[in-house]
């Protein structure tokens, strides 16, 4: 039987008051539950557990209700995407695009901050000054090897500078402006360099001739030099500080030795000059002219007992002076011969030379005394 049908068919109820009358019974209902609601004492509410029975009866069943919602969430996402996937394509095309200038930057700026660290990671015994520089130019021909780098003398750069990168030794300045130096390669013909072998300490010669590997040409010692040994500046002459890296030995194909540079490895873009000139500028001026013993102090005054010391080590040194100047006067004396006075020469007895026989006709006559010689002999006599 239908509700139409009924004993309530003519019942009308006016919608307005049917919705005033529900909402007061809601509303109070609500301020019922919040005026009875009472905390525990451990702290908890005393509709706990009928919210925890709740919470448990419509878990799983709003669960089961909000699945379909999410399906049709995913199927709708899955038909949009599908949909705009031609539109979607073209916005990440021009993102790419546009972030593709910013990757080549970031990478370039990568690169540039590692030269930058290598560079001012470098350090030298003894510490030279330096300054840093880029190569802005690049001359090269059959036998001209040459670069323009960006500092000159108004940064302390002067001729004869050394150059160098993270890997070593590169050339040398050899004029300078007042923000441009011109450098030389250690592969240009006019490049001569003083240097020496890690492994033996041999000295040798480094000559450019144009070619990416230059001589060594000098080389002092038979067999000082071997394959792979390691090539240093030697700092003969005082151009050079001694010790920075050049390259490793090599035999060319002509049989000449060879060294394979270690500036090779990178680009010459980034370099420093080392501000050195001679050894000199590497003490202080002053430390070498200061007088010796400056920096120590006065002794303090001697006591009693090292006066005493001090006084008996003076006299038996005295003495023992006194008696080696007696000894070396006794010896003197001793090995001195004896003096011959006037009177005992006299004294002495004069030794006379044997006669000798003379011929019977130069006889002298018997008659002649013994202290007459021949010229006192009378006339008679022949």
């Amino acid at each position: 039987m239908a509700f139409r049908d009924g004993p309530f068919e003519n019942l009308k109820v006016p919608l307005a008051w049917t919705a005033a009358v529900v909402a007061v019974v809601a509303m109070a209902g609500a301020a019922l539950l919040l005026v009875s609601d009472r905390t525990t004492p451990d702290g908890g509410s005393s509709y706990g557990a009928a919210r925890g029975a709740a919470a448990s009866v419509t878990g799983p069943v709003s669960g089961v209700f909000a699945a379909p919602v999410r399906w049709v969430g995913a199927v709708t996402d899955y038909i949009g995407g599908y949909f705009f996937a031609v539109s979607e394509n073209r916005r990440l095309k021009a993102e790419v695009a546009e972030l593709e200038p910013w990757r080549d930057q970031a990478i370039a700026l990568k690169n540039v901050n590692a030269r930058y660290e290598a560079m001012l990671g470098l350090r030298t015994e003894p510490a030279v000054p330096m300054v840093t520089a880029r190569a802005i130019s690049d001359a090269r021909g059959p036998f001209n090897r040459a670069k323009l780098v960006d500092v000159g003398a108004s940064k302390g750069v002067r001729i004869g500078n050394p150059v160098i990168n993270e890997h070593g030794l590169i050339g040398r300045v050899t004029g300078v402006t007042g923000g441009v130096s011109r450098m030389v390669l250690l592969t240009d013909v006019a490049s001569r360099t003083p240097v020496l072998v890690d492994r033996t300490d041999a000295r040798a010669l480094l000559t450019g001739d144009g070619s990416d590997n230059p001589r060594l040409e000098f080389v002092r010692g038979a067999g000082s030099v071997q394959a792979g040994d390691r090539i240093l500046s030697s700092g003969d002459g005082g151009g050079l500080p001694r010790g920075i890296p050049i390259g490793v030995a090599a035999k060319g194909i002509d049989g000449s030795w060879r060294v394979k540079l270690f500036s090779d490895r990178g680009a010459v873009d980034y370099v420093r000059v080392l501000l050195f000139q001679d050894f000199g500028q590497l003490i202080d001026p002053n430390a070498l002219n200061a007088p010796p013993l400056a920096g120590l102090t006065t002794a303090p005054p001697p006591n009693a007992e090292q006066a005493g010391a001090i006084g008996d080590a003076a006299a038996r040194r005295q003495a023992a002076a006194e008696a080696q100047a007696a000894r070396a006067r006794a010896a003197a004396v001793a090995a001195t011969p004896p003096a011959t006075t006037p009177a005992a020469a006299q004294a002495r007895p004069v030794q006379t030379r044997p006669a000798q026989p003379r011929p019977a006709a130069e006889a002298p006559s018997a008659a002649m005394s013994p202290q007459t010689t021949p010229a006192q002999a009378p006339e008679g006599a022949t």
